[in-house]
């Protein structure tokens, strides 16, 4: 383990994204790399802070009130694709701090896509670990195909509780609860590494790795 903590900013495209910080900052630690990774509080600016990368990165480094060894900046690909996603990215962080390095997480096409291959956790948030029904889950070369993985993770939530009524309501209410703890529980060793976007993900993290030791 290196002696160094190194810092980083983590730049979410949601509230309930911030779990991925956690899972970065393990990826780092299994590479004998302590990171400590801050996630900006926008609302304590006296200003709004616009959504575009560029805008939240600077506003990040700004409430850091110091430089970092590292931004990482998720940002799904949705209809718009990955070369672009990486595109917006890269631009964005060389307008601005250029001196730290680098790490676009990009999940394809939604971050949901990344939930939908853990059954067992599907069942357990929605309450009902022991259900039967089938959720319609797909297959790991499918997941990053599908049109619209926030949907279709809704439904297989739904499908898991196996609900009627006001408390399907409930349910179906609380799917960003959910999300967020489906985010939490994703295993980093699991189907997961079968996805292009999570490999180029380790790749970006073992090459700062490399670049740092």
């Amino acid at each position: 383990m290196s002696s160094r903590v190194f810092s980083g900013l983590f730049i979410a495209e949601g509230s309930s994204d911030q779990p991925l910080a956690e899972h970065i900052q393990l990826l780092f630690y299994e590479r004998g790399v302590e990171l400590t990774l801050s996630s900006p509080e926008f609302e304590r600016l006296p200003s709004r802070v616009s959504k575009d990368v560029g805008s939240r990165m600077a506003a990040g480094l700004a409430l850091t009130h110091g430089p970092v060894d590292l931004i990482v900046v998720h940002r799904d690909a949705d209809n718009a694709g990955y070369p672009a996603r990486l595109q917006e990215i890269t631009k964005a962080h060389a307008a601005t701090s250029r001196d730290a390095a680098l790490i676009p997480v990009i999940p394809v096409r939604m971050t949901e896509a990344w939930l939908l291959l853990d059954e067992a956790a599907i069942r357990q948030v929605a309450g009902n670990p022991r259900g039967r029904t089938n959720l319609g889950l797909p297959k790991v070369h499918e997941v990053e195909s599908i049109r619209d993985p926030k949907t279709r993770l809704a439904d297989c939530i739904l499908r898991a509780a196996d609900e009627t009524g006001r408390r399907r309501d409930v349910v179906k209410a609380r799917f960003n609860e959910h999300r967020r703890q489906l985010l939490a529980r994703l295993e980093l060793s699991g189907p997961l590494c079968r996805l292009e976007s999570w490999n180029r993900l380790t790749h970006d993290v073992d090459q700062v790795v490399k670049g740092w030791k």
